[in-house]
Protein backbone atom coordinates (compact mmCIF):
# COMPACT_ATOMS: atom_id res chain seq x y z
CA UNK A 1 0.00 0.00 0.00
CA UNK A 2 2.78 2.38 0.93
CA UNK A 3 4.60 1.66 -2.34
CA UNK A 4 1.40 2.17 -4.36
CA UNK A 5 0.66 5.49 -2.66
CA UNK A 6 4.05 6.82 -3.76
CA UNK A 7 4.15 5.25 -7.22
CA UNK A 8 0.50 5.80 -8.13
CA UNK A 9 -0.22 9.00 -6.22
CA UNK A 10 -2.96 10.30 -8.51
CA UNK A 11 -5.14 7.17 -8.49
CA UNK A 12 -5.06 6.78 -4.74
CA UNK A 13 -5.45 10.53 -4.28
CA UNK A 14 -8.66 10.36 -6.34
CA UNK A 15 -9.89 7.68 -3.96
CA UNK A 16 -9.37 9.93 -0.93
CA UNK A 17 -10.72 12.96 -2.78
CA UNK A 18 -14.00 11.21 -3.66
CA UNK A 19 -14.45 9.89 -0.13
CA UNK A 20 -13.84 13.29 1.46
CA UNK A 21 -15.95 15.26 -1.01
CA UNK A 22 -18.79 12.70 -0.78
CA UNK A 23 -19.50 13.25 -4.48
CA UNK A 24 -20.34 9.60 -5.16
CA UNK A 25 -22.77 9.07 -2.28
CA UNK A 26 -26.53 9.32 -2.50
CA UNK A 27 -27.57 12.76 -3.83
CA UNK A 28 -30.37 12.96 -1.28
CA UNK A 29 -27.91 12.40 1.54
CA UNK A 30 -28.71 14.67 4.46
CA UNK A 31 -25.11 14.43 5.66
CA UNK A 32 -23.59 16.17 2.62
CA UNK A 33 -22.67 19.17 4.80
CA UNK A 34 -19.88 17.00 6.26
CA UNK A 35 -18.05 16.88 2.94
CA UNK A 36 -14.58 18.38 2.62
CA UNK A 37 -14.28 19.90 -0.83
CA UNK A 38 -10.94 21.70 -0.49
CA UNK A 39 -8.31 20.06 -2.69
CA UNK A 40 -5.60 21.40 -0.39
CA UNK A 41 -7.16 19.52 2.53
CA UNK A 42 -7.53 16.43 0.33
CA UNK A 43 -3.78 16.46 -0.34
CA UNK A 44 -2.94 17.10 3.31
CA UNK A 45 -5.17 14.30 4.55
CA UNK A 46 -3.73 11.98 1.90
CA UNK A 47 -0.21 12.87 3.04
CA UNK A 48 -1.28 12.19 6.63
CA UNK A 49 -2.39 8.72 5.53
CA UNK A 50 0.92 8.16 3.73
CA UNK A 51 2.83 9.39 6.81
CA UNK A 52 0.94 6.97 9.06
CA UNK A 53 1.70 4.16 6.59
CA UNK A 54 5.40 5.05 6.70
CA UNK A 55 5.33 5.09 10.51
CA UNK A 56 3.63 1.72 10.88
CA UNK A 57 5.80 0.12 8.21
CA UNK A 58 9.05 1.35 9.76
CA UNK A 59 7.93 0.45 13.29
CA UNK A 60 6.92 -3.06 12.24
CA UNK A 61 10.20 -3.58 10.36
CA UNK A 62 12.19 -2.26 13.31
CA UNK A 63 10.17 -4.45 15.67
CA UNK A 64 10.85 -7.48 13.49
CA UNK A 65 14.56 -6.71 13.55
CA UNK A 66 14.59 -6.27 17.36
CA UNK A 67 12.64 -9.49 17.88
CA UNK A 68 15.01 -11.40 15.61
CA UNK A 69 18.01 -9.84 17.35
CA UNK A 70 16.63 -10.81 20.80
CA UNK A 71 15.29 -14.24 19.92
CA UNK A 72 17.77 -15.96 22.25
CA UNK A 73 17.69 -13.26 24.94
CA UNK A 74 15.90 -13.46 28.25
CA UNK A 75 12.08 -13.45 28.15
CA UNK A 76 12.06 -9.92 29.58
CA UNK A 77 14.40 -8.59 26.86
CA UNK A 78 12.46 -10.41 24.16
CA UNK A 79 9.17 -8.99 25.40
CA UNK A 80 10.73 -5.51 25.63
CA UNK A 81 11.87 -5.83 22.00
CA UNK A 82 8.22 -6.01 20.91
CA UNK A 83 7.56 -2.31 21.55
CA UNK A 84 8.28 -0.95 18.04
CA UNK A 85 6.20 -3.73 16.46
CA UNK A 86 3.32 -3.04 18.83
CA UNK A 87 3.48 0.69 18.07
CA UNK A 88 3.45 -0.10 14.35
CA UNK A 89 0.51 -2.48 14.61
CA UNK A 90 -1.46 -0.04 16.77
CA UNK A 91 -0.77 2.74 14.25
CA UNK A 92 -2.04 0.51 11.43
CA UNK A 93 -5.20 -0.33 13.38
CA UNK A 94 -5.72 3.36 14.09
CA UNK A 95 -5.39 4.20 10.40
CA UNK A 96 -7.59 1.44 8.99
CA UNK A 97 -10.15 1.06 11.76
CA UNK A 98 -10.50 4.59 13.07
CA UNK A 99 -9.55 6.37 9.85
CA UNK A 100 -11.29 4.32 7.19
CA UNK A 101 -13.89 2.16 8.90
CA UNK A 102 -15.09 4.69 11.45
CA UNK A 103 -14.44 8.16 10.02
CA UNK A 104 -14.63 7.17 6.35
CA UNK A 105 -17.74 5.04 6.73
CA UNK A 106 -19.63 6.77 9.51
CA UNK A 107 -18.74 10.42 8.90
CA UNK A 108 -18.23 10.51 5.14
CA UNK A 109 -20.67 7.68 4.26
CA UNK A 110 -18.00 5.89 2.23
CA UNK A 111 -20.11 2.71 2.26
CA UNK A 112 -22.76 4.42 0.12
CA UNK A 113 -20.32 4.89 -2.75
CA UNK A 114 -20.38 2.03 -5.23
CA UNK A 115 -17.02 2.97 -6.75
CA UNK A 116 -14.96 4.47 -3.91
CA UNK A 117 -15.89 2.21 -1.00
CA UNK A 118 -12.80 1.07 0.94
CA UNK A 119 -14.69 -0.27 3.96
CA UNK A 120 -14.36 -3.98 3.12
CA UNK A 121 -10.66 -3.73 2.28
CA UNK A 122 -9.92 -1.78 5.45
CA UNK A 123 -11.90 -4.38 7.37
CA UNK A 124 -9.80 -7.20 5.93
CA UNK A 125 -6.62 -5.38 6.91
CA UNK A 126 -7.89 -4.85 10.47
CA UNK A 127 -9.05 -8.49 10.60
CA UNK A 128 -5.46 -9.52 9.84
CA UNK A 129 -3.63 -6.98 12.01
CA UNK A 130 -5.72 -7.27 15.19
CA UNK A 131 -5.03 -11.00 15.86
CA UNK A 132 -1.39 -10.36 14.97
CA UNK A 133 -1.31 -7.55 17.53
CA UNK A 134 -2.75 -9.87 20.19
CA UNK A 135 -0.22 -12.58 19.32
CA UNK A 136 2.76 -10.22 19.41
CA UNK A 137 1.59 -8.59 22.65
CA UNK A 138 1.29 -11.90 24.51
CA UNK A 139 4.08 -12.56 26.96
CA UNK A 140 5.29 -16.06 26.28
CA UNK A 141 7.55 -17.76 28.79
CA UNK A 142 10.16 -20.00 27.20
Amino acid sequence: MLYNNFMDYSTNYQYISHILSMDTTNDQNKYRHRAITSTILHHRIYWLIITLEVIYTLCCLLGTYYLYKNINSSPEQFHEAKKPALIGLLTAIFLYYVGFQTIGTEWFNMDESKTWNYNDRAGHIVDFIFPLLIYVAMKIER
